[in-house]
């Protein structure tokens, strides 16, 4: 477009598995501390009282099989393996019971973490976004759709690094379930189709190091895949 000062940049988007449809992606909402072990490995005590969040930027988005550089200003990053909730249809003050409706599908993340730098601020009171938003920060997986794999309430999520399991859990450990993360963040917004929830990660996050190869599987959604460069 002439007005453009610059050609904007093409909108990230995910597979959907068995299609040749992609899913567009518009805002990536990330849940903290939704398994309670994780929460006691990262020496914090689980509230129970709402869930909270933190985003990421569409353009954090990676591709399951990629090639990535290890990430710039940390000498601590750490994967956290996660089931991520794609939004298909928008909500706003939904109820629980029905949240389901809005998923579109599932898929396999790992919320890449600049665990330094989110101590750093954590420890001073400030935001996290230096620590969780940057480039190459969201990966995922393809996306498997409702309609094929069904809600998912329950089922093991893993993660393995140069073939070393490092985090083992099952979704139903899972603090704040995703209808109660559906309700609970479109209190707050319009969820839009496009939108993507990260729902926290189980315990065993570990450092990553140039030359890893980091492999995940979530039952009934399918696995993930990256390597640092």
């Amino acid at each position: 477009h002439k007005d453009f000062v610059f050609a904007p940049s093409s909108r990230p988007s995910v597979s959907v598995k068995g299609t040749d449809s992609r899913f567009p992606v518009n805002r990536i909402f990330c849940v903290g501390r939704n398994y309670e072990a994780h929460a006691q490995e990262m020496g914090m005590a689980v509230d129970r009282e709402a869930p909270f969040y933190f985003t990421k930027s569409a353009s954090s988005i990676v591709l399951s099989g990629s090639t990535i550089a290890y990430p710039p200003g940390t000498n601590n990053c750490h994967h956290e393996m996660e089931l991520v909730v794609a939004i298909g249809k928008t909500a706003f003050r939904v109820k629980i019971e029905d949240a389901p409706t809005n998923v579109f599908g599932y898929a396999c993340g790992i919320d890449m973490t600049r665990r330094d730098l989110q101590f750093k601020a954590r420890d001073k009171g400030r935001p996290w976004d230096l620590g969780k938003n940057f480039e190459n920060s969201a990966v995922i997986s393809p996306i498997v759709t409702v309609a094929e794999s069904g809600l998912i309430q329950s089922g093991s999520i893993s993660l393995s690094v140069n073939g070393e399991v490092r985090q083992d859990g099952d979704i139903n450990d899972l603090i704040w379930s995703v209808p109660e993360l559906i309700a609970d963040l479109s209190k707050y917004y319009h969820l839009q189709p496009g939108d993507l929830l990260y729902t926290g990660t189980p315990a065993g996050v570990g450092p990553i190091e140039p030359g890893d190869h980091l492999s995940g599987s979530i039952d009934q959604v399918g696995q993930i895949s990256l390597t640092v460069a």
